[in-house]
């Protein structure tokens, strides 16, 4: 392993003196065994961070509110200098909703520490001279990585085989172009880290070619953990917790000051001022919602968890409030719409279309089934089972079933050098011995592939190429809804010294065509209608043929026959202001490059769209990092992509994400029901405090009254609400408008006359009961504005449907809930140890019921509510 006082800098090894430096393999990397042994001893590849807050602390936190404080110091005067058994009690349910918050909240961190672990990036690597893909963090020095285009580089590597690496290290040298890596040892002992070329380091990324290198350091020993400190790991609030927490600090001040005018006028009625005090200090603590930042929080990271259920890991938690505003998505085709399980159903060859490809050694049959093979990337295992894209892996079983025996074609045409596919280009190109000389095989996208054929390949030779009919051919083809792929050869005597594009893939053969297909997924079309009916415009953004996206787009609803396509050549051409009229109206784009995604996604945004985007590759990291929710993939994606997005599929499917918009519609209600059920009944506690003493009342709940019901209604049954099933509506509204405040379509008019119901149902019983001469006033006070509040949150399951159309029983957490705070308030009243804790008495079985039928004015007010607003005579504007 690698010590820090070697002498002689990594830049300046040879491989092999690497290699011995490390005791490693060029070839076979470490051992299983030796690399769990230097797990062990290295730690983990990872970079420090500020850690998670241990459980102590945040049970710690929940009692470090200013006005909890204030509020367990007025109950300890209370006890010395009055009863000690209301200071207890007061203490005890302090204590029991600051445990309610800690859970809460520790079981947000552990969702949060799940959803990290799984978004965790991986590397290749090769232990024992086997492939394996592992959790980047279980690098250790030694090992030998693999790396390709769109990988992050995991840990700090001297290079050891390079296929035109290039690396963008801008995160660590400001270097703005992508550094060209070599191999060979360079010889000054002090360079810059821009300089060191055969070197990558850890969070840079590889954006061009192929490398293997041997880890040389790992989690803070690298040049990346050396600069760690200036690094921040601190998570920035979402845009629904801060509006939430300006809202909070706003009412906080309203609140204290209704709390000051109740004490001083309790006061001025010769109240005994510590009464008032603990009264008011306690209406403070239960109407102040310091807490629904940390709701929101909660319900966020436990909804995420959720999703990752469902294939989409979230990878910023804002991403879930505000999945509900989509109003477009704007998904690649391949994979995601459709199956991505290519399979070549078509060839074409010197004018013969054939469904396969033959077995026969004629020109150019022989040839295209050679450049089908090894103008491949594509390989088998040992059980014959193929690995490699999609698309390379149709090729070479096409041209398997032609002609069994690949591997030993491979062996016969073994592969001297390469030019990597790219989207500019849209070719890819390998160079093979053959004899004495060299095969160069070249395939591409037929438009890109035929300006560059100068003859093509027949039975009896060399022929003149017509570019317009293979160009006809390969459209005809590509209307079928097929992809097509153009192939040709040249021969060299001997590899060129360097390898341009431009010279090698010019003065080409042409051999044939390719016609392939990915067929949709099955249930990509019910998705896509899913979405219409959402009013989330569904666009499909593809790199293939105009026609074959017509033809998928048609199949899957996204446009009709005949549907307009727009190409990356047409938009190129279209200015932006043309562009930003014409952009309402596409549905379909084909042969567009990574550049031009991030020109649909600005284009959407200056219209007020609020757009998804998917994208997998290094060129579609600016699109999805500018889009307001990036998806990227999780198993055909580069790790830059993921990195960039907001959220992964798991799955790659289209579907997804349109489940994920359902579930982040669902996540946000279930938050505004919260907020609602909360704001509601605190109003409804404040103006039963606040308006008592005009009516000529006396104080209607002491302290501990207040507090219970805090802690009683607020918990469970609030809690609960964030287990509710998604409203029937959910995916045939419009979407949420992304600015829309929480308390639009209706809310803040809800907690407002819904409040003042509450109190004054409250305040009614307070009276009746004192005119009645009841001894009991103040148990049925408590007792009716608790139920209210039961009565309250069953009402408010859904905006709109009535709770019966719902089903009573469709939320069991709830119910289970409810009942639980009714047995509570049960026993308060009816066991007689409580009696004196909680300054209650029994009420008769004509005030229980009277209670009953009081508190459930509340619920048959909210459902006349919701009736009101199902027939368009409430809240119009939502």
């Amino acid at each position: 392993m690698s010590r820090e006082s070697d002498a002689s800098p990594w830049h300046r090894l040879d491989r092999a003196a690497a290699a011995a430096r490390l005791g490693s393999d060029l070839v076979r990397g470490l051992t299983p065994a030796t690399a769990a042994a230097r797990l062990r001893q290295a730690g983990p590849n990872v970079l420090q961070e500020k850690g998670g807050r241990h459980p102590l602390a945040m049970l710690g936190a929940q009692f470090t509110d200013f006005m909890i404080l204030v509020l367990i110091a007025a109950a300890l005067i209370a006890g010395f200098v009055g009863e000690p058994q209301d200071a207890i009690a007061i203490v005890v349910i302090v204590i029991l909703n600051g445990i309610i918050g800690f859970v809460q909240e520790y079981r947000a961190e552990r969702a949060m520490t799940a959803l990290k672990k799984l978004s965790s990036p991986q590397a290749r690597v090769l232990r024992g001279g086997r492939p394996l893909l592992i959790d980047a963090a279980d690098l250790v020095p030694g090992d030998l990585v693999e790396l390709e285009a769109g990988n992050i580089v995991p840990a700090d590597l001297r290079l050891t085989e390079i296929a035109a690496l290039k690396v963008d290290e801008s995160a660590l040298t400001g270097e703005s172009q992508a550094v060209d890596k070599q191999l060979a040892p360079l010889s000054e002992i002090e360079l810059p880290l821009g300089d060191r070329v055969n070197l990558a380091y850890k969070g840079t990324i590889a954006t061009y070619g192929r490398a293997r290198g041997l880890v040389v350091a790992t989690g803070m020993q690298t040049e990346l953990g050396k600069i760690a400190t200036l690094l921040s790991s601190e998570a920035g609030k979402t845009p629904l917790q801060k509006r939430l927490a300006r809202f909070g600090r706003a009412l906080a001040l309203a609140v204290l000051a209704i709390c000051a005018i109740i004490f001083i006028a309790g006061w001025l009625r010769g109240e005994p001022p510590l009464l008032m005090l603990l009264t008011a200090v306690s209406l403070a603590v239960a109407a102040i919602p310091e807490a629904l930042p940390a709701v929101v929080t909660i319900s966020l990271a436990l909804g995420a968890a959720r999703m990752v259920r469902q294939n989409a890991l979230i990878r910023r938690l804002p991403a879930v409030e505000t999945l509900g505003s989509v109003t477009y998505i704007c998904s690649d085709k391949t994979g995601t719409l459709t199956l991505n399980r290519m399979h070549v159903d078509c060839v074409w060859a010197q004018g013969n279309a054939l469904s396969a490809l033959p077995q026969s050694d004629a020109a150019p049959w022989r040839e295209l089934g050679l450049a089908m093979a090894l103008c491949n990337d594509a390989v088998a295992d040992a059980a014959g089972k193929l690995a490699g894209d999609p698309t390379e892996t149709a090729l070479l079983a096409a041209a398997q079933a032609a002609a069994p025996g690949q591997a030993a074609l491979r062996e016969k045409y073994p592969r001297l050098a390469e030019i990597p596919f790219d989207a500019e280009r849209a070719r890819m190109s390998t160079l093979h011995q053959d004899g004495d000389g060299v095969l160069v095989l070249v395939k591409g996208a037929p438009e890109s592939l035929l300006p560059r054929c100068v003859d093509q390949l027949g039975q009896d030779g060399t022929t003149p190429i017509d570019h317009a009919a293979l160009q006809d051919e390969a459209e005809r083809l590509a209307a079928e809804g097929l992809r097509v792929l153009a192939f040709a050869l040249k021969r060299l005597p001997a590899v060129p010294d360097a390898l341009d594009a431009a010279t090698l893939e010019a003065g080409l053969s042409f051999l044939g065509l390719a016609g392939l297909i990915d067929p949709p997924r099955p249930e990509a079309a019910e998705s896509v209608a899913a979405c219409k009916a959402a009013g989330i415009i569904p666009v499909m953004i593809t790199g293939d043929h105009p026609a074959t996206a017509r033809a998928i787009a048609v199949r899957l609803g996204i446009i009709e026959d005949g549907g307009r396509v727009l190409s990356g050549g047409a938009l190129a051409r279209l200015s932006l202001a043309e562009f930003a009229r014409e952009v309402a109206s596409v549905r379909v784009y084909a042969r567009i490059n990574p550049e031009q995604k991030i020109s649909i996604v600005r284009a959407l945004q200056d219209q007020g769209e609020f757009v998804a985007m998917t994208g997998d590759g290094v060129n579609d990291a600016p699109a999805l990092k500018m889009a307001d929710i990036g998806v990227a993939m999780g198993r055909g994606g580069t790790d830059v992509a993921r990195e960039a997005a907001h959220m992964t599929l798991l799955d790659d499917n289209f579907a997804t994400i349109v489940q994920a918009v359902r579930e982040g519609r669902r996540i946000f209600d279930n938050i505004r029901k919260f907020v609602k059920y909360t704001m509601t009944s605190n109003s409804g506690e404040i103006w039963t405090i606040f308006l008592a003493p005009f009516l000529g009342l006396p104080i209607p709940l002491l302290p501990i009254h207040i507090l219970c019901i805090n802690l009683v209604t607020d918990g469970l049954p609030g809690l609960a609400l964030a287990g509710e099933r998604a409203e029937r509506d959910v995916m045939r509204r419009p979407p949420r408008p992304p600015k829309e405040s929480i308390f639009a379509r209706g809310m803040w008019q809800h907690i407002l006359w819904v409040g003042l119901l509450m109190g004054g149902v409250t305040l009614l019983t307070q009276a009746w009961a004192l005119h009645a001469g009841s001894a009991h006033w103040q148990s049925m006070v408590f007792t009716v504005l608790t139920l209210s509040q039961l009565g309250h949150v069953l009402a408010i399951r859904s905006e709109r449907e009535s709770l019966f159309a719902q089903g009573i029983l469709s939320n069991r957490p709830l119910i289970a809930a409810l009942l639980l705070t009714f047995a509570l308030q049960m026993a308060v009243l009816y066991v007689p140890w409580l009696n004196p804790v909680f300054k209650t008495a029994p009420l008769s079985l004509g005030e229980l019921a009277a209670c009953l039928a009081l508190s459930s004015l509340v619920f048959i007010g909210v459902e006349i509510e919701k009736a009101l607003a199902r027939r368009g005579w409430l809240y119009r504007a939502a």
